[in-house]
């Protein structure tokens, strides 16, 4: 199968020559449906099925981790690049692959490793993804997994790399990659105009809000965290409204009194519940809720792109960009308030939190202590190849990055020696 439209020699090169495959497989298997491939059979992407989404990993069967979002963002965002004329099983292999380098603890855990990490470049979750793409993964030496450009470009939410000086309070800066993979990223964005986005990087990102926006909804009310009448309360609309403008929107894109008009009329579609006991019903009317708010987001940025292209297709790489409508722009922004309102922010977790960076630091300062012998067997070789302290601490930052949320507090308990008789890191 050979890649279609907008997808040439350029598009389809990997970074390592690779012995052939024999007579006829790479006909048989495209190069996206072999970087999809690689990505699903990953260490990196087995290990996301104990990270945090949202609600921790282990307080219950129902709320995500990060693999499953993961799996559910790969299956919107096959689904809407496939409309525009991306090549599905690359725009797959991309929300596969976004979040692989999120550490333990959802973006709690990225917060303490940026901390961490400040003498090393800083720490950002993406540009982590990007160096275990590229580096880290074991299937071609060198090169990681030695995916397609086109592959790799699409992964890239933050085209352009670490700021030269890290803040050490507050949220982390986010950004593409690390000044060590700066050769790396000059070769995926080659020929591509400066500081843009591919269009299937922007499919990404938009099914990366989407799942993330409507299932932490769904988590939330599945958990009893939210529900439908605090939804409706005018004191939790208007902290939310607040949260929305200052949180999770570009400064002065929206003023309160507009969002507040767009969340009344988002929860006046017809599709809502008028009701949650958690029952058959109520889960099934939950499950219409959630398809309906992804259609919504989806079927309104394809039908502006598509009315954009005037009849071109299909749209690939650089030759369009992805139109999302303010108005779902906005309800998008609401819906992820609304989580971090009633989940994130609800009693309790903030303690959580402070006990999960501590653990973070003091697991890095053990790992460090102890290299090499602490580091798993993949990643010596690349510590004591380093030389310079701030080399060996990235090395380190790779393996505390790598860990899953029970993992690193079981390597905790093994290494500092400081486990407390209770733990509010644990479930």
């Amino acid at each position: 199968m050979n890649p279609g439209a907008g997808y040439g020699t350029h598009a389809t090169a990997r970074w390592a020559a690779e012995p052939g495959k024999g007579p006829g497989a790479e006909h048989r298997r495209g190069p996206f449906v072999r970087d999809r491939a690689r990505v699903l059979h990953s260490f990196a992407l087995r290990r996301l099925a104990a990270k945090t989404q949202v609600v921790g990993v282990g307080v219950g069967d129902f709320p995500r981790t990060r693999l499953t979002h993961s799996l559910e963002c790969a299956q919107i965002g096959r689904e809407f690049g496939a409309e525009l004329g991306c090549d599905p099983d690359l725009v797959d292999a991309a929300c596969l692959a976004h979040d692989l380098g999120h550490p333990p603890f959802g973006h709690n855990g990225e917060v303490a490793l940026a901390a961490v990490a400040a003498g090393c470049g800083g720490f950002e979750g993406n540009a982590q993804s990007l160096r275990l793409l590229t580096r880290l993964e074991a299937k071609v030496a060198g090169a990681g997994l030695n995916l397609t450009r086109a592959t790799l470009d699409a992964t890239i939410k933050y085209p352009w790399g670490a700021p030269v000086l890290q803040a050490t309070t507050g949220q982390p800066a986010k950004f593409g990659y690390y000044a060590d993979d700066a050769a790396a990223y000059r070769w995926i964005k080659e020929g591509a105009p400066d500081g843009q986005l591919c269009l299937e990087a922007q499919v990404m990102d938009w099914a990366d809000d989407i799942a993330y926006s409507v299932h932490d909804l769904e988590d939330g009310l599945q958990a009893g965290h939210i529900t439908l009448r605090a939804l409706r309360g005018a004191a939790e609309r208007a902290a939310v409204t607040r949260l929305a403008a200052d949180g999770y929107l570009p400064p002065g894109a929206a003023a309160e009194e507009e969002l507040e008009e767009v969340f009344d009329g988002l929860l006046g579609l017809p599709f809502w519940p008028a009701t949650f006991d958690g029952g058959p019903a109520a889960l099934a009317a939950l499950k219409h809720l959630t398809s309906e708010l992804i259609g919504r987001f989806c079927g309104s940025a394809q039908e502006a792109t598509l009315a954009a292209a005037e009849g071109r297709f299909p749209l690939t790489r650089y030759a369009a960009a992805l139109l999302v409508p303010r108005q779902q722009r906005l309800e998008c922004a609401l819906l992820k308030a609304v989580t971090a309102h009633f989940v994130m922010r609800r009693e309790g977790v903030a303690v959580r939190q402070a006990a999960e960076r501590e653990l973070i630091g003091e697991l890095t300062d053990a790992v460090l202590a102890g290299a090499p012998g602490t580091l798993d067997p993949v990643l010596r070789p690349g510590y004591l190849a380093a030389d310079s302290d701030q080399a060996r601490l990235r090395v380190v930052v790779d393996q505390i990055a790598s860990l899953t949320d029970t993992s690193a507090i079981a390597w905790h308990d093994r290494l500092c020696r400081r486990w407390r008789g209770s733990n509010p890191w644990r479930p």
